[in-house]
């Protein structure tokens, strides 16, 4: 049910000291050597397509494995982690339940997204990935903060598609959209409100990799507010490429901000995408515009088959890289995204502890 909203307490918080985040669910998923039938369970055995790479649906066949990992996190050192619902949106799990049109010289275009948004079966499935996911990660937020006498919270993870509302797929027409900007709306907003019902503190939009999918995202979330009657903290987080900018709609860093800003977040940021180092300087730019906390989970490096996780840097780089951003005056919320594990995470909150949070500057009306 919804929880009242924490985000003066979560400011006071953040005024003392710096937050930490979770790290990388599928990285850590991946450690428990789960397989096929794990994901299908008894209730999905007769799926047409493969679901092991369905992370989110573990939440309802292997409830163990992620509540484990909630827990592990929790006792790591996040204050906070996120629910296990990157892709818990009707458009993102029909690529697991739905023939792809093309294979057979159809297209995905609005009518075919509008079947999905229609599909009773769809719409139930992603009310309860989001409900079940947010109520595991309180449940284990619950436990480990009554454990330990430090309060933990709940981020609602909102994902960013498997579409794109900013560019066209056909290189004949550029004005082409595979699906409309109300068809993400109604999505995100089945989403958000089934989070909140699970009982999460906070939404995060997060991965952000097409400005106009998370300003549908952020418009969802504030006509849930507007119709239910009430608030919670926002965290918004940018993926960028090299350049710094967001990767499909190549929205730079303080575009990005300034065109989130009118939801008042909790916090902006930066996760994914780039290995600490090749982040840090977007980061900067971020931590000069922003008017919020700033918040950074970044992955362990850049993509390594042969490493352990499959990223390059280890708990004592990402304790490195986290400390001398946390000494730099760039962190308010730290953590890890892809190849961060638990172990990570311990290294991170070390790494950040008792150093001062950035100092968020006073804005004049």
């Amino acid at each position: 049910m919804p929880r009242p909203d924490p985000t003066a307490e979560l400011q006071k918080a953040l005024r003392q000291r710096i937050l930490v985040l979770d790290g990388a669910m599928g990285t850590t998923i991946r450690t428990y050597g789960l397989a096929e039938n794990d994901a299908r369970g008894p209730r999905f055995a007769d799926s047409k397509k493969d679901l092991l790479n369905n992370g989110d649906i573990l939440s309802i066949t292997r409830p163990d494995v992620i509540g484990d990992i909630h827990k592990r996190f929790y006792e790591a050192g996040s204050d906070i982690c996120e629910t296990n619902t990157f892709s818990a949106t009707s458009i993102a799990q029909s690529e697991f339940f739905v023939d792809d049109p093309r294979e057979h010289g159809g297209i995905k275009d609005p009518a075919f997204f509008q079947k999905i948004m229609d599909d009773p079966m769809l719409r139930e499935l992603a009310w309860e990935l989001n409900v079940e996911s947010s109520r595991l990660c309180r449940k284990w937020a619950d436990n480990v903060g009554s454990d330990t006498g430090i309060k933990r919270y709940v981020a609602g993870a909102i994902g960013p598609l498997t579409v794109s509302l900013s560019t066209s797929p056909d290189a004949n027409d550029a004005g082409f959209r595979t699906v409309t900007f109300d068809q993400v709306k109604e999505d995100y907003t089945r989403q958000v409100r089934a989070l909140i019902e699970g009982g999460c503190d906070i939404l995060m939009v997060e991965t952000i990799f097409d400005a106009l999918n998370a300003k549908a995202a952020l418009v969802a979330i504030q006509e849930v507010f507007d119709a239910d009657g009430l608030k919670l903290p926002i965290i918004v987080s940018a993926a960028v490429g090299r350049g710094g900018e967001t990767m499909i709609s190549a929205q730079k860093v303080e575009a990005m901000w300034n065109a989130v800003a009118h939801v008042n977040p909790l916090a902006v940021g930066l996760n994914c995408s780039l290995g600490p180092d090749l982040m840090k300087p977007h980061l900067e730019e971020l931590a000069k515009v922003s008017a919020s906390h700033i918040s950074c989970y970044p992955n362990a490096g850049l993509p390594n088959p042969l490493a352990p996780t499959g990223f390059d840097l280890e708990p004592l780089h990402m304790n490195a890289y986290m400390k001398e951003f946390a000494l730099d005056g760039l962190l308010n919320l730290a953590g890890g995204c892809c190849g961060n594990t638990p172990e990570h995470v311990t290294a991170i909150a070390e790494g950040v502890k008792g150093i001062a949070p950035r100092e968020v500057p006073v804005v004049e009306n």
